[in-house]
């Protein structure tokens, strides 16, 4: 019998996604067990100062990132999700750590991208005040230029930046009945603890709910009162119920 997960409606969901629901549609890491990416070291490809030192390398980094993203498809785990946000409506709010575009292709619409999104390109300049935009590029001739003349980057928070909208995702964790991750391995922070949030909250006498769902146990296992082993989309579609 397939394992089931009641969320009533009415009960305020809060779901936060990793890598490991991405994988399953395709889209590569790019991390191996070296640590590299794409034979690159992290500090040269993610950071502010692998930008400043070679912008050319980053973009060209990015750029094939961007070009395998276009070549991938929603999994059914996308899409159980994107079902659970059409029964909840506001009361549901999807986090997620990964850069990709796989839960708005499958239709969901309350998404925050923690750590930006990859078909987005932005100044480099603070001080520019032009907002983000869409940005399929991934072959480029020449560095993009914004029209203040400073160079442009792509919209990803990188190693010793601060993850977006980290005050609206607190805030909803701390109001939530429902706390689900998927496919984290509950080791990148501020991401892997959030869930301690509603440890917190259990612990000052609030009725609240941790499920995990992943192919491998995670990190922070202990703060999730049910951890469902398997794929996303083999799992999350039918998994939660009414």
């Amino acid at each position: 019998m397939a394992r089931s997960v009641p969320i009533p409606d009415g009960n305020k969901v809060f779901v936060l996604t990793g890598a490991g629901v991405s994988a399953e549609s395709g889209i590569r890491t790019f991390r191996d067990a070296n640590g590299l990416w794409e034979e690159h070291r992290v500090e040269d490809v993610a950071s502010p100062e692998g930008f400043a030192k070679d912008p050319e390398l980053v973009w060209r980094f990015y750029g094939q990132r961007r070009a395998q993203a276009l070549t991938v498809k929603p999994n059914p785990g996308h899409h159980a999700l994107a079902a659970l946000e059409a029964r909840l409506g506001d009361d549901f709010l999807l986090c997620t750590q990964n850069v990709d575009a796989l839960h708005e292709a499958a239709g969901s619409t309350r998404v925050i991208h923690m750590h930006g999104e990859l078909m987005k390109t932005r100044c480099s300049d603070p001080a520019c005040g032009t907002a983000p935009f869409h940005d399929e590029r991934h072959d480029f001739g020449e560095l993009p230029r914004c029209s203040c003349g400073a160079l442009q980057r792509p919209h990803i928070v990188w190693f010793g930046e601060i993850p977006f909208e980290m005050h609206r995702i607190k805030r909803v964790v701390q109001a939530c009945d429902v706390f689900v991750c998927v496919g984290s391995s509950g080791v990148v922070y501020p991401a892997a603890g959030l869930v301690r949030e509603m440890t917190y909250r259990r612990s000052v006498g609030e009725t609240v709910r941790t499920v995990y769902v992943g192919v491998e146990s995670p990190d922070n296992a202990d703060a999730f009162d049910e951890v469902v082993i398997g794929k996303a989309g083999e799992t999350l579609p039918g998994l939660f119920a009414r």
